[in-house]
């Protein structure tokens, strides 16, 4: 029996994870929440980690507002750094399986191909530096460990919605024109598709990074136009460049995340992103009759349309 500790698991990707592994009978599921879990306190780690006694801890938490991040760069690195490192220790006392969510800003994005697992990272803001460092604190202090990059993520779960599809169709509720960014390309990755994978990753002793995207590359420009394609909103999307979109944060232009190793084990790689799109919108019709997803707060990728 797997006796998983899911942190910040009333996020977006942290509640579809939990909602995953509780289908399994192989595994019980401890809940991390912002309120019940505060990563960034040692002493609460060490309780929570002494009550529970996790066999595996999949670290969703993470402060991920881009922007945000450059003006509060302290509570970037107090989460993403300091927090990982928290439970990375507790997970070594325990020889606990630690894995951890990272992301495709770790690189530079001058790349021409795609990167690699072995590629060298180089964060060009504070955001995907304080990720990056709390992989080296996941590296240093447990052997047994899975880093799992991914990028561009969506989906339906969490306290808030605030990923860039729902971002778009707000903006379309009063406007008939939007100028998005059109040179920065990268993977679409579904929290119903990464969820499953990460249950896969569970179950196999291969230890180190991993890539775990959706299939197909696309830009900004590119999403929010399928999105109003799909959803059948009259809105004419102008392509832009970053330099023409002034944001706090650089973006790498090209952080296209091959995904060798997972591939490599013989796992299902992701759906193409445009699949998994039209299920997003499948599962949101769905959804639309139980609850009304909330929307304060901006979006991740909120500053890459105008």
């Amino acid at each position: 029996m797997k006796n998983v500790l899911v942190t910040g698991s009333e996020g977006m990707l942290g509640s579809e994870v939990v909602r995953h592994l509780k289908r399994r009978s192989d595994v019980r599921v401890v809940r991390g929440t912002a309120d019940s879990l505060d990563i960034t306190n040692l002493a609460a780690v060490k309780q929570a980690f002494e009550r529970h006694r996790p066999t595996h801890v999949v670290h969703c938490a993470a402060f991920t507002m881009v922007d945000t991040a450059e003006k509060e760069p302290l509570k970037a690195y107090t989460v993403n750094s300091e927090g990982t490192k928290n439970l990375a220790f507790f997970a070594r006392e325990l020889d606990a399986e630690f894995l951890y969510i990272s992301t495709d800003y770790v690189f530079d994005g001058s790349k021409a191909d795609a990167y690699v697992e072995t590629d060298e990272p180089n964060p060009i803001n504070v955001y995907g530096d304080s990720k990056l460092r709390g992989e080296h604190n996941v590296q240093t202090l447990c052997e047994r460990h899975k880093i799992v990059r991914t990028s561009w993520l969506n989906g339906l779960g969490g306290v808030v919605n605030r990923n860039f599809i729902e971002t778009m169709l707000r903006f379309s509720q009063t406007r008939d024109q939007l100028s998005v960014v059109n040179d920065q390309t990268g993977h679409v990755t579904f929290t119903f598709d990464l969820a499953p994978a990460i249950g896969l990753l569970l179950d196999v002793k291969s230890y180190g990074v991993y890539h775990v995207t959706g299939e197909g590359e696309c830009t900004w420009y590119d999403l929010a136009t399928k999105v109003f394609e799909i959803a059948q909103k009259s809105v004419t999307v102008k392509p832009i460049s970053s330099d023409q979109f002034r944001s706090l944060a650089r973006r790498p232009r090209h952080s296209v995340l091959r995904n060798t190793r997972f591939e490599g084990l013989g796992l299902p790689l992701l759906p193409h992103w445009e699949d998994s799109l039209r299920e997003y919108f499948r599962r949101r019709r769905l959804a639309e009759g139980l609850r009304q997803p909330e929307s304060r707060g901006p979006s991740r990728d909120a500053q890459y349309a105008s």
